[in-house]
């Protein structure tokens, strides 16, 4: 169906019309001017991400899908990165005409499978014309106990360094869609040279055994559950924030705002089989894609040195490092103890 047919507002009825609302703190939804939020014992975590076309996700091989619970899951992970819980998305989007009411039905439908997991309450957005491809925006309000709220800035010297899962899967997930799309139009052009008029050859691409880095990049989960764990284990961290960009630079954000310094090592970064094999075979390094891949989405943290212990009884958590003096620097041991300083490398949305 053309989605002019329905116009701007009969496209938000069509897609919201049946949302139930889940939280308390949700007093108006969908339908009016501004959604009604409550929060009288809590303090408000909002925070807000932008997806453009071409830049953060590829229509070649993302479904729309796909692309909608990705797009809510990675504001869900900063809530969960500030030690909150997520109860509301507000979302924006901006399309071409090549787009139909089907593909924003598919959209919503990942958008809203990310926000049942969580309870989340999907309160209202805008939509707009784009001449430039897809652009979506999603802005999540959460909540948190004013004693619970986790920021960068908290780490201290001895405190140790953990994340959550593991790390680089979602690159290299990227680095196999990459690949396959690259052969696949290799095989057009050379289809079309041979048979201009004829139809677009058949083409498999090859993921078997990589399931998983194609979940990890396509589907990522934001790591509520962690968040849980540490709960229950009656874990405070002192520092907290989720592996975007890359563990190199995550972590040297902490040690910045914190005013500290630290030391990880090599051999104690997680690091799923797949993830090796996949580097292997494109020939890159294994350690560079997990410090620096980015798109993990999962939780990078602190805590006091006394909940060792602690931390050795969660599973899914693994101990990659401590916090040092400033002077001592940002250190990476690696597994021959060799010692390197840790550079952000990972990506940067605004370089050149």
């Amino acid at each position: 169906m053309d989605i002019a047919k329905l116009g701007e507002f009969g496209l938000i009825d069509h897609l919201t019309k049946d949302i139930k609302l889940k939280n308390e703190s949700t007093r108006y939804g969908v339908g009016d001017d501004c959604a009604v939020l409550h929060y009288p014992d809590s303090e408000v975590l909002i925070t807000t991400d932008m997806l453009m076309e071409g830049v953060h996700f590829d229509l070649t091989y993302i479904s729309m899908q796909h692309l909608g619970y990705k797009s809510a899951m990675v504001n869900l992970s900063d809530i969960f990165a500030m030690n909150g819980t997520p109860r509301q998305i507000v979302v924006s989007i901006a399309l071409s005409k090549r787009f139909t009411v089907e593909d924003l039905e598919e959209f919503y439908q990942g958008l809203r499978a990310a926000c049942d997991k969580w309870n989340v309450d999907i309160v209202g957005g805008d939509t707009t014309s784009s001449y430039t491809g897809l652009a979506i925006s999603i802005t999540c309000i959460g909540e948190a106990r004013k004693e619970d709220v986790v920021y960068r800035k908290g780490a201290h010297e001895t405190d140790l360094i953990c994340v959550s899962g593991d790390l680089g899967a979602a690159y290299m997930g990227l680095q196999l869609l990459e690949r396959e799309k690259a052969v696949y139009y290799q095989l057009v052009n050379e289809h079309q040279k041979k048979n201009p008029q004829g139809q677009e050859p058949d083409f498999q691409p090859d993921f078997a055994g990589k399931e998983y880095l194609l979940q990890r990049q396509l589907e990522p989960d934001a790591r509520g559950d962690i968040i849980e764990k540490l709960r229950q284990a009656g874990i405070h961290p002192t520092s907290m924030m989720d592996i975007s960009d890359g563990l190199s630079s995550e972590l040297l954000h902490i040690c910045k705002q914190s005013g500290v310094g630290c030391r990880i090592y090599e051999k104690n970064i997680p690091i799923d089989y797949q993830t090796a094999v996949m580097a292997e075979e494109l020939n890159m390094n294994v350690t560079t894609c997990a410090l620096n891949g980015g798109e993990d989405y999962e939780l990078l943290f602190t805590v006091p040195i006394g909940d060792h212990e602690k931390i050795e009884m969660i599973d899914g958590v693994k101990l990659i490092g401590h916090i040092t003096r400033p002077e001592l620097g940002s250190i990476l041991v690696t597994r021959d103890n060799q010692e390197f300083p840790l550079q952000a490398q990972g990506w940067n949305p605004l370089k050149d």
